[in-house]
């Protein structure tokens, strides 16, 4: 199992606007069952997934910050949120036939594991899905780079970020049909561009660490599998 593949273990960063219903807010059970059957789709192929959720179905910190609420506050808010994101879709992954595990960045025993990297690596080898919660853990980090983080850790292969487009463009492609994609970018052209990739913070700890970011449309059917056996597929930003 895997021995064709590009990829062996992974960091699969989602939106938490993937779990959302129609109106872009809460968790729509169908739509984590969605999610499920790609992970399934690639499961299947012996490969390792780790995932870490965002939680802009739930709660956007930026709003609290606009009426003067304290960051701080606001971050532990939306690192809850993750949770119950992580929770909803680890239900989803199990009723799939997937073993799934959630660990935490803020201990909440009776829902999940804290996390521990060795115990992650380990339920990885096992063939388990694991699912980080919770950011970092501390303020003022964004999911994405608590993704950028963890998939070091964990010593993941790539950090795929999905989104509802083929890839990284030069503006939106959903407004600007003259819209340029990358099918391959450096860091540095990243940063330099402000491309709306991942932020910088987890962009600068990946170029520090070599680990490559690939952006591709989770819900293109095929795309996550043709990527995981080295096929030109979204944009990959590396070195």
């Amino acid at each position: 199992m895997g021995e064709n593949l590009e990829f062996k273990r992974i960091l699969l960063k989602l939106g938490g606007e993937s779990l959302s219903g129609p109106n872009g807010f809460g968790i729509d059970p169908l739509r984590a069952e969605h999610v499920a059957q790609h992970i399934q789709g690639i499961s299947d192929l012996g490969v390792e997934i780790a995932m870490v959720i965002g939680a802009g179905n739930i709660w956007r910190g930026q709003r609290g910050l606009d009426r003067g609420m304290d960051r701080a506050t606001a971050d532990y808010m939306g690192m809850l949120a993750t949770v119950l994101n992580a929770l909803a879709l680890m239900d989803a992954m199990e009723r799939a036939g997937i073993v799934t595990r959630v660990q935490t960045a803020i201990e909440m025993r009776d829902v999940a594991e804290p996390y521990i990297r060795r115990r992650a690596i380990r339920h990885l080898e096992k063939g388990r899905v694991v699912i980080f919660g919770g950011g970092t853990g501390n303020p003022y980090f964004s999911t994405d780079t608590a993704a950028a983080l963890r998939a070091m850790e964990i010593g993941a292969d790539v950090l795929i970020k999905a989104t509802k487009v083929n890839g990284v463009y030069d503006s939106d492609p959903m407004t600007n049909p003259d819209a340029i994609k990358f099918d391959r970018l450096t860091y540095i052209e990243t940063l330099n561009r402000r491309l709306e990739v991942m932020d910088s913070t987890a962009v600068s700890l990946c170029m520090d660490n070599h680990l490559p970011i690939l952006v591709l449309n989770l819900w293109e059917e095929g795309a996550l599998r043709q990527a995981l056996h080295g096929e030109t597929v979204g944009t990959i930003v590396s070195d």
